[in-house]
C-alpha cells in the first residue's frame, strides 16, 4: 500500500507552511504555494518520485523568501543574491532557480540596481566615477551596465563634486606650502576616483594660491617642527638638513634661504 497524506496542519508560527503527516506520523512541511501547487489534501497518496519534487519546489520556496528577506533592507545585485544564498548553505541548482523566479517577478534588475547606486553616491557627492565602477564591480555588475549606469553621474556635476571636495580639504590644510596643497588635492581626489580631466578643471576653479604672508606664516610652522627633529645637528649639516626638508615640502628657496637667514641673525 503507497504511503498516504492522513493529516495537514498549518504551523503556529509560521501560517504560511504546513506540516504533513503520512500515514499519521509527520513527514514534511512545505509552503503554502507547494501545497497548491502539488493538490496536497488528506487521501492523497505520495510515492518516492513525488516527495522529491515537493522537496525541491519547497527549497526553491524557501530559498526565494529568503533572497526576498535579504532584498527588502535594500536593492541587491544578482550576484550578491547568489553569494548570500550560497552563504546559507543553499545548493547551486535551488539559486539557479530562484534567481530564475526572482527576474520573473522583476524583483531583479543589474542595470536599475547599478544607476540607483550611482544616484545616491551622486547625492552624497564624495564619490567619483573611477570608485563607483570599480565597487559596481565588485558587486558583480557587467562592464556594459556599469557603463549606462554612470551616465547618471554628468561631468559638470563631477566637477562641482571635487570643487567642493577640493574646498573642504584647503580649509583644513592651513599649515603646509602652496606646492603641498596642489599635490595633496590632486592626490586626494584621485583617491576618491576623480579623473584627471576633473581634477585640472576642477582645481582651475578653488583658490589655492597663498599670498605672501600666508606662505610665510606656513614655512615657519613647517620649520619649527623641522628644527627639532634635527637640533642635534649644527652648523652647515643642521642649515642643509633643515634646507631639504622644507624644500621637500614644497616651499621655494628663496623663501627658505630668508629664514634660515633670520634664524642664524637671532
Amino acid at each position: 500500500m503507497m504511503p498516504t497524506i492522513t493529516k495537514i496542519t498549518t504551523q503556529t508560527k509560521r501560517t504560511d507552511r504546513y506540516n504533513i503527516f503520512i500515514d499519521e506520523k509527520y513527514s514534511f512541511s512545505v509552503d503554502e504555494d507547494v501545497l497548491l501547487k502539488f493538490q496536497l489534501k488528506k487521501g492523497k497518496e505520495i510515492d518516492a518520485l513525488l516527495l522529491s519534487q515537493i522537496e525541491f519546489h519547497d527549497n526553491i520556496q524557501k530559498s526565494f523568501t529568503d533572497a526576498l528577506g535579504y532584498l527588502s533592507y535594500r536593492m541587491r545585485s544578482e550576484a550578491e543574491i547568489r553569494l548570500y544564498l550560497k552563504q546559507k548553505g543553499i545548493e547551486e541548482p535551488i539559486i539557479h532557480e530562484t534567481i530564475h523566479r526572482l527576474y520573473q517577478y522583476n524583483y531583479l534588475n543589474d542595470l536599475d540596481f547599478a544607476k540607483a547606486y550611482v544616484r545616491t553616491h551622486v547625492n552624497g557627492g564624495n564619490k567619483g566615477p573611477v570608485v563607483l565602477q570599480r565597487e559596481l564591480k565588485e558587486k558583480g555588475i557587467s562592464d556594459l551596465l556599469i557603463q549606462q549606469a554612470l551616465l547618471e553621474y554628468p561631468f559638470d556635476v563631477q566637477i562641482d563634486h571635487a570643487k567642493h571636495l577640493a574646498n573642504k580639504s584647503i580649509k583644513k590644510e592651513k599649515a603646509i606650502s602652496e606646492r603641498a596643497l596642489q599635490q595633496k588635492l590632486e592626490h586626494m581626489l584621485s583617491r576618491k576616483g576623480f579623473s584627471r580631466d576633473v581634477i585640472v578643471i576642477a582645481l582651475e576653479g578653488v583658490t589655492i594660491e597663498k599670498d605672501e604672508q600666508e606662505e610665510w606664516d606656513s614655512l615657519c610652522y613647517q620649520a619649527e617642527k623641522i628644527i627639532r627633529r634635527y637640533r642635534a645637528y649644527e652648523g652647515f649639516l643642521f642649515q642643509q638638513k633643515v634646507k631639504q626638508a622644507l624644500f621637500r615640502k614644497g616651499f621655494s628657496l628663496e623663501l627658505i634661504e630668508r629664514y634660515l637667514n633670520e634664524l642664524e641673525g637671532e
